[in-house]
């Protein structure tokens, strides 16, 4: 439906035109809008001046959804403003799988004035308001309908350089206001500076919630007033509102902030800054597997590893592009001695000084180096979002430099690599997205046409063979090379961009990366940049959440858990404990006061993978029961056991881990008195 094409005469609404076609005009499939022939989407009472052909657009479809959240998030506004007179606008637009409208208010919102809001909002979704478009004749006419809304005339003063969210309100061309319009009175009920669309009327809205009230600075930035957002969602029926709510419940559960906190996985301290993690041990040693696993990984593909600075000479960013372009999200520069200093935004620039430190043959490409490199973003406060997004993180870089015909190949490797390291992690469900460059934007990228060509050749040839699903985006590249996103569908049902990668033609030529052919003459080589496991924050975030906490026993921070039954049995426990510990395994007595059901829930609320139960039986065999998150118990000689846990590690098994489990029940059989 979405690709059907609607003749629209010259002075009819285009409501009329779609109704005549006999196209759907109420439930989940209505047509809410059309695409007119410029791209550009259009309400269903606008009438255009000549005859054209549109392109009507569904509730259900990915357009459809942004205008129904949006007229949403206008009602969500209209309520507020009702209820609280005082409340002043600041911006409301969809987002993924929702909406939500900044307020400044005198106090933040409860629970019970959330309530009211949202009964409000059903009382002005029934009674079928009109949305209205006009435009205003000048700007001195906005500024004088918005006197009394600051925020909004903050974003008419700025229209002209406003940001993607923004847009949403004041749009890139003539200034709009959108008027909520009483169907019986004709009267105006509530307007707001808006660039639409919007639906036709607040009855077609079906099934919507509030969600939750939370602080945000005004445009992002802690320099700005704090306002309060509300947020919500909306669907085309109350089924799939049903099942947004149900993966919302399965997301608050595995929410890798709540999670942290209980296992002791990381922190966060107003002291040192925000954005800016503490590792605890737990989490740590999560980071330290993973991390060994790549460099594991890594050394059988043939790469060398390498360490470089966190701080560089400005010169450095200005040969790599970084400045003056990238200025904005690196932080301010360091005065030493009269020289400017940077914390590194990114790795690559100092990888291609470890290529450029020495002269290279083509005997020896690839050349691959590596590094765990931290580097240092500026992220705006609004921005940061636990370890999802930080502003210090860590990455699984590395630079592979070869041959024009070596890099097919070797990017292949690389989606072979992610591919490998998903799926040993139990992840299945992800695919690509092939980030081209607009050749319309001229401004955006560098202008050498062979260069693109070749690049994106060798990309999608790559990614073809890899056999991996992927889609195109037209004008996502870098301003220097088309990029490769691996995106994962995690268990909530949301996707996660997990690593970029790169085939380069152009750095190279930027900071003379060349290599000695046989034939005697200088080449540029060709970059690849990768990073399979993205960044330590971000990536044991995403698996925190997709093992729900629960992680198999090669990642768990305590792996396993030796409760003894009476105290007198505490020195067979301290020698089990010293027996997996001389096998590398990681282990703990629980030496704590209490009965053995409550410290077995204590071990089970830990997620820790095998708690090993120890009675008189056990000690006088030298044997161990074993009781595994199934809630299955096996009894076992010690020596047996130690050879089995290794064995998992040794495997990375995902036996018990959190994608896959139930929810155990904490009782215990315990072996005797």
């Amino acid at each position: 439906m979405a690709r059907r094409v609607v003749m629209v005469p010259a002075g009819t609404a285009c409501a009329e035109a779609v109704a005549a076609a006999k196209l759907p005009l109420a439930g989940p499939n209505a047509i809410v809008v059309v695409r007119g022939p410029d791209g550009t989407l259009r309400d269903l009472d606008w009438v255009p001046e000549v005859d054209v052909e549109v392109q009507p657009v569904a509730m259900s479809s990915p357009d459809g959804l942004t205008v129904l959240r949006h007229s949403t998030a206008h009602v969500l506004a209209q309520a507020v403003q009702e209820l609280y007179p005082e409340a002043k606008l600041g911006i409301g637009p969809p987002i993924e799988n929702g909406f939500y409208y900044d307020f400044d208010v005198a106090r933040p919102f409860q629970p019970e004035d959330l309530e009211r809001i949202e009964s409000r909002m059903r009382e002005i979704v029934s009674s079928g308001q009109r949305f209205r478009r006009r435009v205003f004749p000048s700007l001195d006419a906005a500024k004088a309908e918005l006197a009394d809304e600051p925020y909004k005339l903050e974003l008419v003063d700025i229209k002209s350089e406003v940001d993607t969210t923004d847009v949403m309100e004041v749009g890139g061309g003539e200034l709009t206001i959108y008027d909520n319009v009483d169907p019986r009175s004709g009267q105006t009920c509530w307007s707001d500076l808006c660039r639409g669309p919007h639906l036709p009327s607040t009855r077609l809205i079906p099934a919507f919630t509030i969600t939750r009230s939370a602080a945000a600075y005004w445009r992002g930035s802690e320099r700005n007033p704090q306002l309060q957002r509300i947020y919500g969602t909306a669907w085309p029926t109350r089924d799939a509102l049903k099942e947004h709510l149900r993966m919302l419940a399965e997301a608050a559960k595995r929410d890798h902030r709540r999670i942290g906190e209980d296992l002791d996985l990381f922190a966060f301290s107003k002291e040192i800054g925000r954005g800016l993690p503490l590792w605890l041990p737990g989490g740590t040693i999560i980071r330290d597997e993973l991390e060994g696993w790549a460099r594991q990984t890594e050394r059988k593909l043939g790469y060398q590893r390498v360490v470089t600075p966190h701080i560089t000479q400005e010169d450095l960013y200005y040969l790599s592009g970084h400045l003056p372009y990238y200025a904005e999200d690196m932080y301010s520069p360091i005065d030493i001695e009269g020289e400017k200093y940077y914390l590194r935004p990114m790795n690559c620039p100092h990888h291609h000084m470890v290529y450029k430190a020495r002269p290279h043959s083509y005997r020896e490409l690839p050349y691959k180096i590596a590094e765990y490199g931290t580097v240092y973003r500026f992220e705006r406060s609004g921005q940061l979002h636990g370890m999802m997004r930080v502003r210090g993180f860590t990455q699984n870089d590395a630079h592979i430099y070869c041959t024009y015909d070596q890099a097919k190949d070797q990017f292949l490797e690389v989606m072979r690599m992610h591919d490998d390291y998903y799926r040993a992690l139990g992840i299945t469900d992800f695919f690509m997205v092939l980030a081209l460059r607009d050749p319309a934007d001229k401004d955006k990228y560098h202008d050498d046409e062979e260069m693109w060509t070749t690049a994106e050749r060798i990309t999608r040839e790559a990614m073809e063979e890899s056999r991996i699903p992927y889609v195109e985006e037209i004008g996502g590249a870098a301003h220097y090379a088309p990029k490769v996103d691996f995106i994962i569908r995690a268990v909530t049902g949301k996707e996660f961009a997990a690593s970029t990668n790169q085939v380069d033609l152009y750095t190279p030529q930027r900071f003379g990366l060349t290599y000695h052919d046989s034939d005697g003459t200088e080449k540029p080589v060709v970059v690849i940049h990768r990073a399979p496991l993205g960044s330590h924050e971000r990536f044991v975030a995403y698996l925190t959440e997709h093992f729900a906490g629960a992680f198999p026993v090669w990642l768990a921070p305590e792996q396993v858990r030796i409760i003894p039954i009476v105290d007198d049995l505490l020195d067979y426990a301290n020698e089990v404990r010293d027996t997996l510990l001389d096998a590398d395994l990681r282990a703990d007595v629980d030496t704590s006061d209490g009965r053995l059901p409550a410290k077995v829930r204590a071990a089970i609320t830990r997620k820790i993978p095998l708690i090993v139960v120890l009675g008189r039986r056990e000690a006088d065999q030298r044997a161990v029961t074993v009781r595994y998150r199934s809630g299955q118990e096996t009894p076992m000689p010690l020596d047996e056991f130690v050879e089995h846990a290794k064995q998992l590690v040794r495997s990375k098994s995902l036996e018990g881990a959190g994608h896959l489990q139930r929810d155990p029940k904490a009782e215990v059989t315990p072996t005797e008195d």
